[in-house]
């Protein structure tokens, strides 16, 4: 981020290759998909935050700063976003469709298809929470605070709401939905940070092609799939500024044991080594042709 700001020339670049994001996944030992991180949601906090003139806990009234933000954040949690994929994501279920049930592989390919089918995304929503996560933004209650003294009727309520947002959507739209939704002119939201618009990266065949050579001649024919990082990496700081960033991780973890920022956080031994040998591959592919 420093370099971003102060010193742009000494890391412009055609493209950025994140080797922490992308993660290939197996199951029971066996390697099933290689991703390619091409695109990652908007990071964005917003404070929810409500007043009232408080009181004696014994003679409550009906105006309550909890309750009223309770009541706010229940019309929030009910809410579902829009659909809406970008290229990125739909060359992703339009990869995975092949390896998935009958059912969800056909709703799979109708969500790659345009226009989406609403109906299908919601249903495969409905499944996951990464799925949910792939087909639309999301706002989530995270943190919460409320009153001063536990005889005393609150003053203040309020709550901070994590949104991740697709990078094609306008942060400044997405607090208007939520003001819309709260619908409650009493309730403030305010945003915590600011989100910067990170379009999501050209899937071009210098970098993929020879992702997908080192992913066959090192695991045979599994699927190079490109995705959408739910959270967020290291690479929104290059995204923010235009340069395409693609997370290519060579260390294959377990679908069924994801400890990220977990207890026990941990990778295979063989996983590692692999890993080190496709990252030496690719880095060797990719600059081939440089002058340096």
């Amino acid at each position: 981020q420093w370099l971003v700001q102060s010193h742009r020339e000494l890391i412009d670049a055609a493209y950025c290759i994140n080797g922490d994001a992308g993660d290939p996944y197996e199951l029971k030992g066996t390697r099933v998909v290689r991703n390619v991180e091409a695109s990652e949601k908007i990071y964005h906090d917003l404070q929810l935050e409500t007043h009232t003139p408080g009181g004696h806990s014994s003679l409550p009234t009906p105006d309550n700063a909890i309750y009223r933000l309770s009541a706010a954040l229940n019309r929030l949690a009910a809410y579902r976003f829009p659909v809406d994929l970008n290229d990125v994501t739909r060359g992703y279920f339009r990869a995975v469709a092949p390896m998935a049930p009958a059912n969800a592989a056909a709703d799979m390919r109708a969500v790659a298809a345009i226009p989406t089918d609403t109906a299908a995304a919601n249903r495969l929503a409905a499944q996951s929470a990464f799925n949910n996560a792939q087909v639309r933004t999301t706002c989530v209650a995270t943190r919460l605070e409320g009153g001063h003294a536990n005889n005393a009727l609150p003053q203040t309520a309020r709550a901070v709401v994590n949104c991740r947002i697709l990078p094609t959507e306008n942060p400044d739209s997405v607090a208007a939905t939520v003001r819309r939704v709260i619908a409650d002119n009493a309730v403030t939201v305010t945003a915590l940070d600011t989100a910067i618009l990170s379009p999501p990266s050209p899937l071009v065949p210098e970098v993929l092609d020879p992702i997908a050579k080192i992913t066959k001649d090192l695991w045979g024919a599994i699927p190079v799939v490109p995705n959408m990082e739910t959270g967020a990496t290291d690479g929104i700081y290059l995204r923010n500024v235009g340069m395409p960033v693609f997370g290519v991780s060579g260390v294959f973890l377990d679908q069924d044991d994801i400890r990220a920022h977990g207890r026990d956080e941990r990778i295979g031994v063989r996983e590692f080594y692999e890993g080190v040998e496709s990252s030496y591959r690719l880095v060797k592919a990719l600059t081939a042709t440089s002058p340096y």
